[in-house]
């Protein structure tokens, strides 16, 4: 893929690059895989499941609330798996192109770690859960065709940046719930430690691109704007898997999903979910308040 018209991405990553050398480790050693887990602990911390906060939670059985647990958790691992084979691919097409001459050393690094998160993800979801879930529809991507190249580049980090940010607001609250089991936890801290560099990455080359959106055509921002709080809607609705509900058990999964989503509880939670990323999204000058 050669990429045009984009100016050299020029970021210093030292720091970044240190940090990942000297924080490796192998994924292949270091996890202690249980035979099985103790069957009354719950896989996903409890308060961030999709009906956390509503009365659909509370109608539910205890086992019902432990399966719904186990599946999300699976969905949610499913889901990393599906976003970093689509992050990798986009990282790979561009690893080696003269505009990211200057990160590409760090870009070895971000798909090593990367491809190393989807083999314990897939392992958890394998071992535990016998399945992975689908991947789910993506945007179409003929949504960003009108907007000019460096527009449709920038598009391309802000959704790696993004699935980053709720993927690591998921993993920080679960490294630390002692009602998990260890190693629903240990798996959550490792992805953690690893996506605090890739989210500061992300930032950085997400703000190289927006500024050079902004000085060529500020008409774009608006529009740039519009297509990001799109996606961060759909990445909500992706944790909402009506085949999770039907797996653990409970009826009417389509009609449930609906009320989840549509609850104020959940809309509330999708705040505080957003919130860091919101706040960066604004202060970097695209944020929803420039949508019409």
């Amino acid at each position: 893929m050669a990429v045009r018209g984009i100016e050299p991405i020029l970021l210093d990553l030292d720091r970044l690059e240190q940090l990942a050398e000297s924080g490796y480790y192998n994924p292949y050693t270091m996890f202690d895989w249980p035979d099985a887990i103790e069957p009354d602990l719950p896989w996903m911390s409890e308060s961030l499941t999709t009906l956390a906060g509503t009365p659909m939670w509370d109608e539910l059985t205890r086992e019902q609330q432990i399966a719904l647990t186990k599946y999300e958790a699976i969905n949610f691992f499913s889901l990393n798996i599906h976003g970093i084979r689509e992050l990798m691919s986009e990282v790979v097409m561009r690893i080696h192109e003269r505009a990211y001459a200057d990160v590409s050393e760090f870009l070895h690094h971000f798909i090593g770690e990367e491809n190393e998160h989807m083999w314990f993800f897939a392992q958890f979801c394998l071992r535990y859960g016998g399945k992975l879930y689908p991947a789910q529809p993506s945007l179409k991507a003929d949504s960003v065709e009108h907007l000019s190249p460096v527009a449709r580049e920038m598009i391309v980090f802000a959704r790696i940046l993004i699935f980053e940010e709720i993927v690591d607001y998921y993993n920080a609250h679960m490294a630390t719930d002692q009602s998990l089991p260890a190693i629903a936890r240990e798996i959550n801290r490792v992805h953690h430690q690893d996506e605090s560099r890739h989210v500061a990455f992300g930032r950085m080359i997400f703000t190289h691109l927006l500024g050079q959106v902004a000085r060529r055509d500020p008409d774009e921002v608006p529009l740039v704007a519009a297509y990001l709080e799109d996606y961060l809607q759909y990445s909500i609705a992706t944790l909402y898997n009506p085949a999770a509900y039907r797996d653990a058990g409970i009826p009417d999964a389509l009609a449930l999903r609906r009320r989840a989503l549509e609850h104020p509880a959940r809309h509330e939670a999708h705040e505080q979910l957003l919130k860091r990323t919101r706040k960066f999204l604004s202060k970097a000058g695209v944020g929803r308040e420039l949508i019409k």
